[in-house]
């Protein structure tokens, strides 16, 4: 990988982690449009640490008061009542269907899963999810001539249930063109949480999926030499950067706006894709992983 790759790779893995078009999806894309070898499924998860990193410190206060809250509640009864304290333990729980999927499909998501065929298809069908949660939350905001603008939920409302709702959304997102942050926010507005609250218990939900990933990606990279390390912690430092402006704009983003021009964008990509795939301009399956 040379060095330009890394920091064009670095931009597309920052800009796109955290918007429901899938970051996955377009590090594949980017490196086939480009004639490069595939970034690879390491690759992702180690430049997800950057963007990662990033949310640790845009959501520092909160993850700081979840934590204080959580350690003294393994302690003091009381505290597990605390809103805090019970964020604390609905990470955890939503982390549990990734972690399972994670391990059990590792050969399909560094395999099967990477075909472009695939990416597009999830890029569409998951598109026209993501447009149906975002009319069915944007119906409940407005209201009607006969019917009053409906109360969502809020991250107060969230328990065990909901938890595993998210995190079974959240791990979807293992296939490319799902997109994380599409997969799990469509799905809170499904439930009937605000824009704003899926978004945020979103975020939180990856941090230690995303950090556990990239820890064991990391492992495995180290002992099988097969990582340019300097141009990979460059796109990681990239990402982290781009990453940070990206969750400061969305979430201002999605406090008032719709979800429709990434819709529309999902599609329209998807619908590319699928057309070069059948007419020979792009193979559907990942040339070498890059080293």
């Amino acid at each position: 990988m040379s060095w330009l790759e890394s920091l064009i790779l670095g931009l597309v893995q920052g800009l796109t982690e955290f918007l429901p078009v899938s970051s996955s999806a377009h590090l594949r894309l980017t490196a086939a449009f480009s004639g490069w070898k595939d970034p690879g499924a390491a690759f992702t998860a180690i430049t997800q640490i950057g963007t990662e990193s990033a949310v640790l410190i845009y959501f520092r206060k909160d993850i700081g008061r979840i934590l204080s809250a959580w350690f003294r509640s393994l302690a003091d009864k009381e505290m597990r009542r605390d809103h805090d304290a019970r964020m604390g333990w609905l990470v955890i729980v939503g982390s549990i269907p990734i972690g399972v999927l994670g391990v059990t499909l590792k050969d399909q998501i560094e395999g099967p899963f990477r075909d472009l065929r695939v990416t597009a298809t999830m890029l569409i069908v998951v598109g026209v999810v993501i447009g149906i949660a975002d009319r069915l939350a944007a119906r409940d905001e407005a209201g009607g001539r006969h019917r009053a603008p409906k109360q969502r939920k809020t991250l107060e409302n969230l328990g065990v249930k909901d938890g595993l709702v998210f995190g079974c959304c959240q791990a979807m997102a293992l296939v490319p063109g799902v997109s994380r942050s599409g997969a799990t926010i469509s799905g809170g507005l499904f439930m009937g949480y605000k824009r704003e609250s899926a978004a945020r218990y979103s975020f939180l939900l990856a941090v230690p999926a995303v950090l556990a990933s990239g820890v064991f990606e990391l492992k495995d990279a180290m002992e099988s030499g097969h990582v340019v390390w300097g141009p990979t912690l460059f796109a990681t430092v990239i990402a982290f950067a781009s990453g940070y402006a990206v969750i400061a704009w969305f979430m201002k983003y999605i406090s008032t706006k719709s979800f429709m021009p990434f819709v529309w964008y999902r599609v329209a990509l998807g619908t590319v894709i699928i057309a070069l795939v059948g007419a020979g301009f792009l193979s559907p399956h990942a040339a070498e992983s890059a080293g």
